[in-house]
């Protein structure tokens, strides 16, 4: 909690005082940040424990401004379980956006779809998950002013909020699917053993991130929603190689589309 406080405290001291709407964007979705009318902009390496980004797509900046009339905080770069954080490291951010005063939380991640019916270069809105990382953020002692010890997930991304984007998706033209999103523990892409049981499982999209970020926003009673650009199409039967610069080419591709549903939303809720 010091830490979490120091980390808050730093950026407070920054400028950073009437956010409520956090941001995170994921793998090659960080061109959002460029509609953001920033005022401050602090990189991550200089905020005390503050985790330091080790992907090439991710820039590790916080972005503070204003966004179609409201005050937001973007992450714009997030961590991963494959980067050797622990997933308490990886949702570090999370706490202190909730100290400094973050009301609503909206992520989004690159997923290679597993859903036959979804293809690369669609949005997939995130209803479910099912949770395949090996370890979870609330394990060891709980800190009761964050959250509850046994923090309901029955209704994980927020029902409101996710109609309110598939309204903004139909006005605007977007496909925007629904489904449900498994993290794995990656770097590897899957097998196609993998895919298939994944398929099995119930899993729309599979990716490598989000989740830890979205148990700790239930934790804290944080309403949170993700979208998943899909970047890739894992289809078992029929599959193949796939690189990291197509699946960032495809990112930018179908971020414009995000771009507009994420800015739309925010100044609507």
């Amino acid at each position: 909690m010091e830490n979490i406080r120091a980390a808050a405290d730093y950026i407070k001291s920054r400028g950073v005082t009437e956010a409520t709407i956090g941001i995170v964007l994921g793998t090659g979705l960080g061109n959002l940040a460029l509609q953001i009318d920033a005022e401050e902009i602090i990189d991550y390496a200089d905020i005390p424990n503050f985790p330091v980004s080790t992907v090439e797509s991710h820039s590790g900046k916080l972005i503070y401004g204003n966004l179609n009339g409201k005050k937001v905080l973007a992450m714009q770069g997030r961590f991963h379980y494959y980067e050797g954080y622990s997933v308490r490291e990886i949702t570090y951010p999370i706490r202190v956006m909730n100290l400094l005063g973050i009301e609503i939380l909206l992520i989004s991640n690159a997923a290679g779809t597993v859903n036959p019916n979804f293809k690369k270069g669609e949005l997939m809105l995130i209803d479910d998950h099912i949770n395949m990382l090996p370890d979870n953020p609330l394990r060891g002692k709980n800190f009761d002013e964050l959250g509850p010890r046994f923090p309901d997930m029955s209704q994980p991304y927020n029902k409101e909020i996710n109609a309110l984007l598939k309204v903004i998706a139909k006005e605007k033209g977007i496909t925007l699917h629904e489904g449900v999103y498994t993290p794995v523990a990656g770097p590897n892409l899957e097998t196609r053993a993998e895919y298939r049981y994944l398929r099995t499982i119930g899993t729309d999209a599979v990716g490598m991130s989000t989740v830890p970020e979205v148990v700790v926003a239930n934790h804290m009673s944080m309403p949170c929603v993700a979208i998943s650009v899909l970047t890739d199409e894992c289809n078992p039967d029929n599959l193949h190689p796939v690189s990291i610069v197509e699946i960032l080419e495809i990112a930018g591709r179908a971020e414009k589309d995000l771009t507009k549903l994420y800015v739309e939303l925010v100044g609507r809720v």
